[in-house]
């Protein structure tokens, strides 16, 4: 990605940089007064752009340190590699060169896929919401969390799309997000019904509209992001791995009543699809 003034002043603070930032950036250390026109334009790497935002602030020098620490923990949890500066000038060259060239691929050209779902034990009863998180053929990273003791199936659903699109918003990527709901409900919703309902003052003919402060705010979230989404209605239960994890998640949520969305530990995917199923 390249350096911008929004993204100068996402990771600054007090109009300076501290000491591991510098050196992501190749810069002296305090900074010069010319920081900012010196790095501005710079293309840097996606996962030195999360370090330098996750670095940003006062911090010591070992609080930095442990921060670097903890996100290459991360990475190599999900099997995430990050190539030299060698390499990937050598990536961004060939590519240049030859756009037809399919076996390098730079870091920046990865789809991010959210699969979310929702689960209810009883309608209404506890509910729960789960996501799977792909990024090109990695390991996904999966979410469970939105417990709700007296809630229903399309709370949770509308819970977890909301939650995706929370992610995405976070997630820099140069290609389109793609998010994947078994509920045509919260699709519909989001994408579809809420344009009516909202030229009406958010009231519809024939009652009350279920669910509607979710339903704003998750809407008022998908207009911020559109343009940089997709949301894909999938089959659910019938095989397809990331709404079954996803599925997963969300019992998962339910049986540990987890309020904050929580990342799931484990070894191999099989046993997570092993998990119950509602």
């Amino acid at each position: 990605m390249q350096i911008t003034y929004e993204f100068i002043h996402l990771i600054s603070f007090e109009e300076t940089l501290n000491k591991e930032q510098c050196k992501i950036l190749e810069l002296p250390f305090p900074c010069e007064d010319n920081w900012k026109e010196v790095v501005l334009n710079k293309d840097i790497l996606k996962n030195d752009a999360n370090r330098l935002m996750l670095l940003k602030g006062k911090l010591a020098l070992k609080a930095q340190e442990q921060i670097l620490k903890n996100y290459n923990m991360v990475l190599e949890f999900n099997n995430i590699k990050t190539p030299n500066k060698t390499t990937s000038n050598k990536v961004q060259e060939t590519s240049k060169t030859n756009t037809q060239n399919t076996t390098q691929i730079d870091e920046d050209e990865e789809h991010i896929r959210i699969y979310c779902d929702g689960a209810c034990s009883g309608n209404p009863g506890l509910a729960g919401s789960g996501l799977a998180i792909y990024s090109n053929e990695r390991n996904p990273v999966l979410l469970h969390g939105d417990f709700v003791e007296n809630g229903t199936n399309n709370i949770a659903e509308l819970n977890a799309l909301y939650q995706a699109l929370i992610i995405a918003k976070q997630t820099s990527s140069k290609n389109i997000i793609t998010i994947y709901s078994d509920s045509k409900y919260s699709i519909d919703c989001i994408t579809t019904w809420a344009y009516g309902w909202k030229a009406k003052g958010w009231t519809k003919k024939g009652g009350e509209i279920k669910n509607l402060e979710l339903i704003k705010k998750t809407h008022e979230l998908y207009e911020r992001i559109k343009d940089l989404i997709e949301i894909k209605h999938v089959k659910g239960h019938a095989g397809i791995e990331g709404n079954e994890l996803a599925d997963r998640m969300a019992v998962t949520a339910i049986k540990e009543q987890t309020t904050n969305y929580e990342m799931y530990s484990y070894d191999k995917i099989e046993e997570v699809l092993n998990l119950t199923s509602y």
